[in-house]
Parts: structure tokens; sequence; C-alpha cells
């Protein structure tokens, strides 16, 4: 089950159904999509993967994922998971355009990280991120994380693989 998070400006609960419009609207926003998994998808995607949080991630406990909020408006979309790429956990975390700019997105990956470590007891953590999203870069860079390879996808396009040790 996935828990509560508390930093100080933000907290991190379990989506509630009555979260869909916002996480549909996060994930529509193409500034935020466009750095997510494969890039924008259609709405109706966008829904079956908000379901699909209740039904295969939160039902069969696969890995713990939040709604981020402030001031208790949905704000952001994070996650700590296990994947084969990284052969580790790796974190996943947006946030919506009116968040971004004030150092919530590094409070943000630094709870996310703290989790990691405290309570999975993880080694390292590690992130993927497309090597055109420079402010991720340089945010993951200044907590951390250091450049470990790259990966070519399909299209051409590169994924840099960031890991960070516990300390």
């Amino acid at each position: 089950m996935t828990p509560t998070l508390h930093t100080p400006r933000l907290l991190l609960d379990p989506y509630t159904p009555e979260d869909e419009e916002r996480f549909v609207a996060l994930f529509q926003d193409t500034r935020v999509s466009r750095w997510m998994g494969d890039g924008p998808a259609s709405e109706p995607e966008d829904r079956a993967l908000f379901g699909r949080i209740f039904t295969k991630v939160y039902s069969q406990d696969l890995f713990d994922v939040w709604a981020v909020r402030r001031d208790g408006i949905l704000v952001g979309h994070a996650e700590i998971k296990r994947t084969d790429e990284v052969d580790g956990h790796e974190i996943v975390y947006a946030l919506a355009p009116e968040a971004w700019g004030g150092g919530l997105g590094t409070e943000l990956a630094e709870a996310l990280v703290a989790y990691g470590f405290r309570t999975l007891g993880l080694r390292e953590v590690h992130a993927t991120v497309d090597a055109r999203n420079t402010a991720s870069l340089h945010l993951l860079g200044r907590i951390g994380f250091a450049h470990v390879r790259d990966v070519e996808e399909d299209d051409g396009s590169l994924t840099r693989v960031l890991t960070r040790p516990v300390r």
C-alpha cells in the first residue's frame, strides 16, 4: 500500500477517483507529457492509465505511485518502481507548469530518493531522462545523480540514465 509522504510544501498521497480530471489534464499538457514515457498520449489513453493505477498498481501492490498536492490541489505525479531498463528502482515525477520554478521539483525528487533509501532500503536510485530535458537533468545533477550511460531510442533520440548512490 502506497504510504502518504510529506515534504515542507507538498503532500504525496494515493490517488482517489476524484483526481481523474486533474490527472488527465496534467498528462494532456504537452509541456509535461513530452518528457513522460513515450510522450503525449490521447485523452482516452490517459484515462485508461489513470484507471490502471487502481485496477493494477494499487490492487496488486505493484509499486508506489502518488498524487502530488500543494495546498490540497493536485499539481503533479510521482512514482518509484523497479524497471529492467536500469536494473533497479527508478523515480518518475512530473509537475504541472504552474508549479515550476519554485523548487518543488527538487523537493519532490529528494522525497522520492529518501523514500527509496529509507523505506525501500535501496543502495541506489535511478532516473531516465530525455537528453533534451535540460531542466530535469540539471535538477537531478544538483541532488547527486550522476550520468551513467545513454540509451538510443527507436526514434534516434537519447535517454540519459542517471544514478544516485546512498550516501
